[in-house]
Parts: structure tokens; C-alpha cells; sequence
């Protein structure tokens, strides 16, 4: 069995992101943190526990990570939307030419009709020098003339149904639009509870910031290590040469910052760092944890091998990569750096392996 010394661990789930998370989450968010002088609206007069404080950053960094999520869904889903947006106009703009040469074929040809119209067909015939001739450039006329209304029909069927399927995408653009502007409202109201957060922390005082600190990295570095010094992956091999070529892409990046709505390759959040990491293995993944959650096979927990992706929460807003031993690898949250985690840190919603 491969032993690993055990890299000294941040703060694993529960607060040793205290001051961290606020301060760096603010600031990666275009968020001033301002002085403890200057008091917020709603601010707290009395001093607040220290256990409502931690509750209250996880249940912050929870919100702001859905958000951020839902975030990347939306700015996924549009670039799709725009993808299909422009194939669409491509292919009206070219039924338009078609319909444009149709139009001119068809000119012509009514021309010639009306040339040749002047005349009852049955005296024409009688009058033709070659009766056969003419009768056989009627009926080809006649064909061509169908052929043309045929196609003519089949372009301006077309049109209308690319210009349906023109404003429905315009439509979805419009509704993308404005989930992208509640998305933006939610993350400025979660900033907000963050600076709030971050005066009850200095509420509590320097010495007691530091001891709370102190002790949730004890209680992090005892849960990933199983109350020794050393990390232990274990020695089961990866399911694939590429789940090995994503985990040792993602290990190269621990120490990495968590910035939001990043795929590195320096900075990440969670599932961008999965992201990131099954790129340099050659896979494409989704870009949110909810999508890479249906990006292979749904096996059980047991199961698991290095490289399979771990899904988070029962909404599934997080992602981590299982690196063996019941540890997995993953980008935590703001403030943090890319680490090894126990699995068992937070509820498990499925193993997905690529």
C-alpha cells in the first residue's frame, strides 16, 4: 500500500475558512470588505457565538457556491443558444438565396409563358411545323413548371420554420438574459452576507478567531488522515490510463486557488478543476457539476477508483475527483486552495465514472 506524508491541510469543510473564505471571496467577487468602523445595515449589537458564526459561513459559501453553479450552467447554455443562433441564420439566409434564385427561374419562365400564351394551345399545334416537338416542350414545360412550384413551396416551408426556430432561440436568449441578471442580483446579496460574516468574525476577537481557526484544521487534518500523520491513498489503480492522466493533472494542481467560475490553469473552482484535469487526459467533461454528474457511468461509492468524479449535496454543487483511500481531490471553496479531502467531509450524491 503507497503511503503518502501527509500535506499540511487548511481547514477542511467547516471553518477554518473563517477568515479566509470571507476576505478572499469578496475580493475574487469585486467585493470591498470594509472596515470594522463602519457599520452595515442590520448589523448585530451583541456579540454572536461562535457556533452561529460558523453555521452562518457554511451555509454562506453553500449559497455561493449553488449560485456559482447555476452561474456557469447559464453562460453554457447561452453560448449554445448563440451556437444554434447563428447556424440558424446561416441556413435562412441561405434558404434565402435559394428562394431568390426560385423566384428568378420562375420569372423567366412565366415570360416565356406569357410569349407563347397568346395563342389557343390546339391552334398552335395545328399551325407547328414539328407537332411532336411542340407537344414534348409543353409537357417539359409543364414538369418544369411543377418542379419549380415544388421547390418553391418546400424553401418557403423551410424559411417559416427557421424563422419559428429563430425567435424561439431569440426567446430563450431573452429568458437566459434575465436568469443571468437574478444570478447576478443573488451573488451581490450573498457578497453582502459575506461582509456581514466577516464582522461577526471580527466581533469574536483576534485570540478567539485564531483558536476557532486552530481547532476546526485539527479536526479537518484528523478526519482526511484518520487521526495519524500520514495520508493514505491506498494502492487500487485508476479505472483507466485516462482517469490516472486527469488525477495527476488535478494533484499537480493542488495549492491552487478556488476563484469563481474559473477552469485554470491556475486558478479554479470545483468543477472547472475537473474540468480542467479530464482536458489534459483528452475528455471534454460538461462545465457544471450538476452535468458532469450524467458524464459516465453512476456507480456506487464502493465502487469508486482513482479518477472517478465524487458529486456532492443532494443538488449536486460540488464535484471532487476520488484520489483512493477514501480521499478525493478537489478545489474547496473560497479562500481555500486545491487539497485532498476526505470523502466523507460532505454528503455524497453519486460517483460518476468518466
Amino acid at each position: 500500500m503507497t503511503v503518502h506524508r501527509r500535506p499540511q491541510l487548511p481547514g477542511v469543510r467547516r471553518l477554518a475558512r473563517a477568515l479566509a473564505v470571507t476576505a478572499a471571496a469578496t475580493t475574487a467577487l469585486g467585493v470591498t470588505v470594509a472596515g470594522s468602523a463602519h457599520a452595515l445595515p442590520g448589523a448585530p449589537a451583541e456579540p454572536i457565538a461562535k457556533n452561529d458564526v460558523k453555521a452562518q459561513i457554511d451555509q454562506l459559501y453553500d449559497e455561493a457556491e449553488q449560485a456559482s453553479e447555476k452561474y456557469n450552467a447559464a453562460q453554457e447554455y447561452q453560448k449554445r443558444l448563440q451556437g444554434e443562433t447563428s447556424t440558424l441564420q446561416s441556413q435562412v439566409a441561405a434558404g434565402q438565396e435559394s428562394l431568390n434564385r426560385l423566384r428568378q427561374d420562375l420569372g423567366a419562365l412565366a415570360g416565356a409563358q406569357y410569349r407563347s400564351g397568346g395563342m389557343d394551345p390546339g391552334v398552335r399545334l395545328m399551325l407547328d411545323s414539328d407537332p411532336d416537338a411542340y407537344l414534348a416542350g409543353a409537357r417539359a414545360l409543364d414538369q418544369a413548371a411543377q418542379r419549380q412550384n415544388d421547390a418553391l413551396r418546400q424553401v418557403l416551408d423551410r424559411q417559416r420554420r427557421l424563422d419559428q426556430r429563430r425567435a424561439e432561440v431569440g426567446a430563450k436568449l431573452a429568458e437566459l438574459e434575465e436568469v443571468r441578471r437574478t444570478l447576478a442580483q443573488s451573488k451581490s446579496e450573498i457578497h453582502q452576507r459575506l461582509v456581514k460574516a466577516q464582522r461577526l468574525l471580527n466581533g469574536l476577537g483576534t485570540v478567539e478567531r485564531a483558536r476557532m481557526v486552530a481547532e476546526d484544521a485539527r479536526e479537518a487534518e484528523q478526519r482526511a488522515t484518520r487521526g495519524t500523520d500520514r495520508l493514505d491513498l491506498g494502492d487500487q489503480p485508476p479505472s483507466s490510463d485516462r482517469a490516472a492522466a486527469a488525477l495527476a493533472a488535478a494533484i499537480s494542481k493542488i495549492g491552487s486557488p478556488y476563484v469563481y467560475g474559473s477552469t485554470g490553469p491556475r486558478t479554479f473552482d470545483c468543477s472547472g478543476l475537473m474540468y480542467w484535469s479530464w482536458r489534459q487526459a483528452g475528455v471534454t467533461l460538461p462545465r457544471t457539476s450538476q452535468a458532469q454528474a450524467s458524464a459516465g457511468q453512476r456507480i456506487s461509492l464502493g465502487e469508486a477508483r482513482p479518477g472517478d468524479l465524487v458529486i456532492f449535496y443532494k443538488d449536486m454543487h460540488h464535484v471532487g475527483m476520488y484520489a483512493g483511500g477514501g480521499v478525493v481531490v478537489h478545489a474547496p471553496y473560497p479562500g481555500a486552495k486545491v487539497r485532498y479531502e476526505s470523502v466523507n467531509a460532505m454528503p455524497v450524491a453519486g460517483v460518476v465514472r468518466v
